[in-house]
């Protein structure tokens, strides 16, 4: 299969250096120095699963020059979605699937609106990878997990041809869902509790869980989420609340979302389509999420900083 990796930071130079790796039909769009680096010494990964380099690697700055692939995995940061689906355009055929493996649940129907159902499948991933360097991609943690699935449930033989590919992989665990929808709200459950909770707290994971008051915050910011899921028809429970608290005990201490460590940074940040989405779907559902809206008034201000400066 032809794949565009739309996106090459630590998750998508991850994925789709173990697709190049196996031997897929694999081309890079980046930018800047990091382009420039894998085009001349390729892709480089380091990783908790065994390190490898895809050298030759394809890469460019440019869609155009693709033309239509058959996938495109979409791992960029939500914020930057707007201008990744105009540059997408080109790589769009008839057949295209696009699989975006984005934190939130907003960028779904932007997608659909600009591409169509037929060419949007839902998807995520669990993993937590960073640029180390340009050309260079590090994974610290989280054994790298993806799934994709139809939006409208179920099985599919374009979902099947995918689930083949990627069933090989090294260094890759990958589900073919057939309720991709609930697992996308699950990931948003986990991430964009941990996310606000590490960033106003300006904690890894290791800091805020081992606090009974920072603990017990993280809880009532994924009891929260659920709430407002329940409200949109989607069934989470206690017991996925549950899940996610046993998940972080077992996650590396000093593991980080990448929007608290965008924060924390003073870059701009994936806020407004995590804690803002959440506090924006809840007051539209008339749900309470005091947890969220703190956390989102307190974070605000270096987001809107971070913006004004870039």
């Amino acid at each position: 299969m032809k794949f565009a990796i739309f996106g090459t930071g630590g998750v998508g130079g991850y994925f789709g250096g173990r697709l190049a790796q196996a031997g897929e039909d694999v081309t890079f769009i980046a930018r800047g120095r990091h382009l420039s680096a894998i085009q001349q010494t390729g892709l480089s990964v380091d990783s908790i699963r065994g390190d490898f380099v895809v050298n030759p690697a394809k890469a460019t700055d440019s869609p155009q020059s693709i033309g239509a692939v058959d996938v495109i995995i979409l791992a960029i940061k939500a914020w930057q979605l707007d201008d990744a689906m105009i540059q997408m355009k080109p790589l769009v055929g008839e057949n295209t699937l696009i699989v975006p493996l984005l934190n939130g649940i907003e960028h779904m129907e932007a997608l659909i609106n600009a591409f169509g159902r037929e060419h949007v499948l839902g998807g995520l991933c669990r993993i937590s990878t960073f640029v180390a360097d340009a050309g260079h991609i590090k994974h610290v943690g989280i054994d790298p997990f993806i799934t994709f699935g139809e939006l409208s449930g179920g099985k599919s033989e374009r979902v099947q041809k995918l689930y083949d590919v990627f069933k090989n992989l090294p260094g890759v665990t990958v589900q073919a869902s057939e309720n991709i929808e609930f697992g996308m709200w699950e990931k948003y459950l986990f991430i964009c509790a941990m996310s606000g909770v590490g960033a106003v707290t300006r904690q890894p994971v290791g800091g805020f869980r081992s606090i009974p008051e920072s603990r017990a915050m993280f809880r009532r910011a994924l009891e929260e989420v659920v709430l407002v899921a329940n409200a949109r028809g989607i069934g989470l429970t206690e017991n996925s609340v549950q899940s996610v608290m046993d998940r972080i005990d077992q996650i590396q201490p000093d593991v980080m979302a990448s929007m608290q460590k965008d924060i924390l940074e003073g870059r701009p940040s994936e806020l407004e389509s995590q804690t803002g989405a959440l506090v924006r779907m809840a007051r539209a559902a008339t749900v309470s999420v005091p947890t969220h809206e703190f956390i989102y008034a307190s974070l605000l201000p270096m987001e809107k900083k971070a913006r004004t400066i870039r």
